[in-house]
């Protein structure tokens, strides 16, 4: 496991996203109260295998143990590698565009359950109209949004203050001060989070 000590100034990068003009630019990737004692930054590829299997098989683990008993609030940062992946952009634009309409979490979880269909295609942009349907979101708002790439500065802001942060693979994850690179089952998660929580919750 690799549990590294990052700088103050590099999650700097990742700061300056919750300061925009935005009361909270992030709440639409988000789960978990703001009130959480312990903030997690989830730094993915929607096309990658690593970042699948976390979403998969354990992260829905996490999110009933720590998420929603008020631990922990998880926040989902784009960092797609085209390079590796193709259609990783494509993908990110999507799922943003699914939430401005407070679809991001169900998108979330329908590009990683179907990764490997629309992962390899030439355009993946028709799949991924299509996903809007069982969305149930608005057709014209959603292919307005997709075809004019209309979140793509959002998701290289994202990728950049990932970077930034120390994060150069996929799934990378800040937690309070610390950086944990890798998919990693909740065996591995456990004991991070109920330490970093019983540090934050620690009365003077």
């Amino acid at each position: 496991m690799r549990w590294m000590q990052v700088t103050v100034l590099s999650l700097l990068a990742l700061s300056v996203l919750a300061a925009q003009t935005k009361p909270d630019p992030l709440a639409s990737r988000s789960k978990g109260s703001t009130k959480a004692p312990v903030t997690v930054y989830e730094m993915s590829d929607f096309q990658c295998p690593f970042c699948r299997r976390h979403a998969v098989e354990w992260f829905p683990i996490l999110e009933r143990e720590y998420i929603a008993t008020g631990k922990v609030r998880w926040i989902y940062i784009n960092l797609p590698i085209p390079s590796l992946h193709a259609n990783a952009v494509a993908a990110a634009e999507f799922a943003l565009c699914a939430g401005q309409q407070g679809k991001f979490w169900p998108a979330h979880d329908l590009l990683y359950k179907l990764q490997t269909t629309w992962g390899p295609l030439q355009d993946p942009a028709p799949f991924l109209l299509g996903l809007g349907d069982s969305l149930k979101l608005p057709k014209a708002k959603l292919t307005a949004c997709v075809v004019t790439n209309a979140t793509r500065d959002e998701v290289r802001d994202d990728s950049e203050g990932a970077l930034k942060a120390g994060a150069s693979s996929t799934p990378t994850f800040y937690i309070e001060g610390g950086l944990l690179r890798g998919a990693f089952p909740p065996e591995v998660w456990r004991p991070i989070l109920d330490s970093v929580y019983l540090v934050k919750t620690r009365k003077p």
